[in-house]
């Protein structure tokens, strides 16, 4: 019973896909015990809502679009990540949530079932993790924005390997490509955060509809 048992689970381990699926979906079960503790009010709907609308509107006005997917563009980060260091990192996981099914149709690129859960869902719901560094949101949008990266990555690895030139180790690959659109996104994400009147923003958002 044991040898069966460490078989089936030896067997998971092997195949990177089944890993990728097990890591993901233990993401999104924790990322929701978080979320079901929200209280849903008018301000928070209406806030969520203006943030994914600026997020959609920033990611259309890209200055950089990868063939396999992801972009530069003019921030459409901070929204989300302004979300998280507003209400704290479940709301950032929520907001992340459903701005990543907004993606997915805004922009699919599909291989596999899980590929799509690395790809669109997870990495926006880790930039709630800034949430977790309300007090410095240099740092927090560091984190939220690594947080992605890694997402990115692990699909990169288990999905895109293919496209990796024959003398480039996949995870190179991954960690290359990824780097070339994520790394200007969050340095334009630092710039935003250093020169718009974040405190304020903050500060009105708490202030404003009940």
């Amino acid at each position: 019973m044991e040898t069966s048992l460490f078989s089936n689970f030896s067997t998971i381990f092997e195949n990177p896909t089944s890993v990728a699926a097990l890591v993901g979906l233990v993401a999104l079960i924790l990322a929701f015990m978080y979320i079901k503790k929200i209280a849903i009010t008018t301000r928070l709907i209406v806030h969520i809502g203006l943030a994914l609308a600026l997020t959609i509107i920033l990611h259309t006005l890209r200055l950089y679009h990868m063939p396999q997917g992801g972009s530069i563009t003019f921030g459409a980060m901070v929204p989300l990540l302004l979300i998280s260091f507003r209400y704290g990192p479940a709301v950032g996981y929520l907001a992340g949530f459903v701005y990543g099914l907004i993606n997915l149709m805004q922009d699919p690129y599909i291989l596999h079932p899980v590929q799509v859960l690395f790809d669109y869902p997870l990495p926006f719901m880790a930039l709630g993790l800034a949430g977790y560094f309300q007090d410095n949101k240099l740092v927090g949008t560091i984190i939220g924005v690594l947080g992605r990266f890694i997402c990115h990555v692990i699909s990169g690895v288990v999905f895109f390997a293919s496209y990796a030139p024959p003398e480039m180790s996949p995870y190179w690959y991954s960690l290359a490509f990824n780097a070339t659109y994520l790394l200007p996104e969050l340095i334009i994400c630092l710039i935003l955060m250093r020169i718009l009147p974040v405190k304020r923003l903050l500060e009105n958002m708490a202030s404003g509809i009940k």
